[in-house]
């Protein structure tokens, strides 16, 4: 890009990559990259060395006076002072300030341009500058000329350690980020992931500050109206494989907002987990695995074939392709108010109906708790499902205190009519172990029933313990699975494992009871 320098960053190297093609990318990437190779499907492979996964314990945020009464401090946000940031941020440059190249993307985050933040990648890996250019949204020539100062900017010197020693450090990693200076510096961990979640935290902040909700959901729309539906749902729960629907278009797959005009994807791609990947199961993602993507931390065979079930390296294998690569999707990534907002969850023990609707108080008590339950482990003795609990279904990426956005996605509801709902895709005739997987046909003709507004006409019932209204008929779906204690083959056996949930949801959520109303408590199971 001509004469293009990173001087105002304190950065020296003269030679300076901004926005390279892809094909220039991998050429960078085969000639300087240790281990970068190009897989049999035309994806570029590449290795994140140690980190093969986020390192949550070692994101810090800087403590300042115009910001520090709406973070919400403690283990998500975990604080440090001005200096120990100032100390990282020069320790990243003057690493970045070694390398005989860098390279600079300069893309955006927000498919509505009124809202779009600029966000410029500095790093000194090809593909590193690949992955962000595939999950940024790609700027025309027209906006680079015109990108001026960035909304944020990442440095990314991740081969390099953080010094341990330095206050408020905890290891060798940091990913540090200033909201006032709009920074994020990477110490100590190649992991491209850091990147894309830095990018979704920043939003997390800014969002409210403007009336508008940023969400870790999945979304799709309606190809005649326009109106949209969104997925929320920790892993395992079915919130990619449910938004891949021929019938309608995909918005996105894990990075929303919900402004005044509508829903935006803030992302320019997608960043999918490749372990067990079949043509047969995602055929969407498998043919995205093309020239343009990037593979993370796959294993190839000799004939660069990749073995898609191999974790000799991670289970957190990766793949990152632009979102044009899927066929659904709605280029721009825009779309109307949702009509239906989904809460996803994969309930193990069994409890859970498959379908309820959510009254205002209920939704913004299950938004607050995120609760899904994994499978029991493979330890011998281990034979309970374990619960977990993630505020608004993405809590290592929030920055306020869970409420706000409670509040703000109970007021655009409100607004909109969109009606709520809560999706068991877990067990269902007993607990993991015992009772049967709730199949994905039934699933998917549930979903099928809220968008086409079927489910918000049948006959409901109050659940005794947790006070939502059970659909009791779906086109579909035999009615006796929609009542979960009747498919039980002992009923004091299913009452004993709902009052056993009911007791984990009330205790996870005591640590939220002192910033929410009486209402919102009173929406708990009895």
């Amino acid at each position: 890009m001509g004469d293009f320098n990173l001087e105002q960053h304190q950065l020296t190297v003269a030679e300076v990559h901004r926005n390279l093609a892809p094909s220039a990318l991998y050429e960078h990437a085969i000639r300087y990259e240790k281990d970068a190779s190009i897989a049999d499907n035309g994806a570029l492979v590449a290795y994140s060395g140690v980190k093969t996964g986020r390192s949550p314990k070692d994101k810090r945020v800087v403590r300042h006076p115009d910001s520090e009464g709406n973070v919400w401090w403690g283990p998500v946000n975990i604080p440090c002072d001005s200096q120990t940031f100032a100390i990282n941020r020069q320790r990243a440059i003057d690493y970045l300030n070694t390398r005989d190249r860098l390279y600079c993307f300069d893309g955006f985050a927000g498919w509505d341009p009124t809202y779009r933040i600029k966000i410029r990648v500095i790093c000194s890996r090809p593909y590193h500058a690949l992955f962000m250019r595939t999950m940024l949204i790609r700027p025309t020539l027209m906006d680079l000329a015109s990108f001026g100062t960035p909304d944020l900017t990442i440095y990314n010197a991740g081969a390099f350690p953080a010094n341990r020693l330095t206050a408020g450090m905890g290891s060798t990693t940091s990913v540090a980020l200033s909201l006032e200076d709009r920074e994020l510096v990477i110490l100590g961990t190649e992991y491209a992931g850091e990147m894309k979640k830095g990018v979704f935290t920043v939003a997390n902040y800014f969002a409210p500050k403007r009336g508008i909700l940023s969400m870790h959901c999945s979304a799709t729309a309606d190809k005649q109206t326009g109106r949209s539906s969104l997925l929320f749902g920790l892993s395992g729960t079915g919130k990619t494989t449910l938004s891949a629907d021929p019938k309608r278009h995909l918005i996105g797959d894990d990075e929303h907002c919900w402004s005044d005009d509508g829903i935006f994807n803030i992302e320019g791609g997608c960043y999918a987990k490749a372990i067990n990947l079949t043509p047969e199961n995602e055929p969407d993602i498998f043919q995205a695995l093309r020239f343009g993507a990037v593979l993370e931390n796959v294993v190839l065979d000799e004939d660069r074939a990749v073995d898609f079930t191999n974790t000799g390296i991670t289970e957190n294998t990766r793949g990152a392709y632009p979102i044009e690569f899927i066929h659904s999707a709605k280029i721009p990534c825009v779309a109307g108010h949702p009509s239906d907002v989904i809460f996803l969850t994969c309930d193990a023990f069994g409890v859970l109906p498959p379908v309820s609707a959510l009254s205002p108080a209920h939704a913004m008590y299950h938004f607050i708790s995120g609760y899904t339950a994994k499978v029991a482990g493979t330890e011998v003795g281990v034979t309970e499902p374990q619960a977990t609990f993630s505020p608004c279904f993405g809590g290592p990426f929030l920055v306020w205190h869970p409420y706000k956005y409670a509040e703000l996605l109970a007021s655009k509801m409100k607004q909109h009519g969109a009606r709520v709902w809560l999706v068991n895709t877990g067990w269902g005739g007993g607990a993991y172990g015992t009772g049967k997987r709730i199949s994905l046909k039934h699933t998917r003709a549930i979903i099928d029933a809220i968008h086409d507004g079927t489910l918000a006409k049948v006959r409901t019932e109050c659940d005794p313990i947790f006070g939502f209204d059970v659909a009791t008929e779906c086109p579909g779906v035999p009615r006796e699975i929609l009542t979960p204690r009747s498919v039980w083959t002992d009923a004091s056996a299913y009452d004993g494992a709902a009052r056993k949930l009911a007791d984990l949801f009330r205790e996870n959520f005591k640590k939220y009871e002192s910033d929410v109303s009486a209402e919102i408590k009173a929406a708990g199971p009895a």
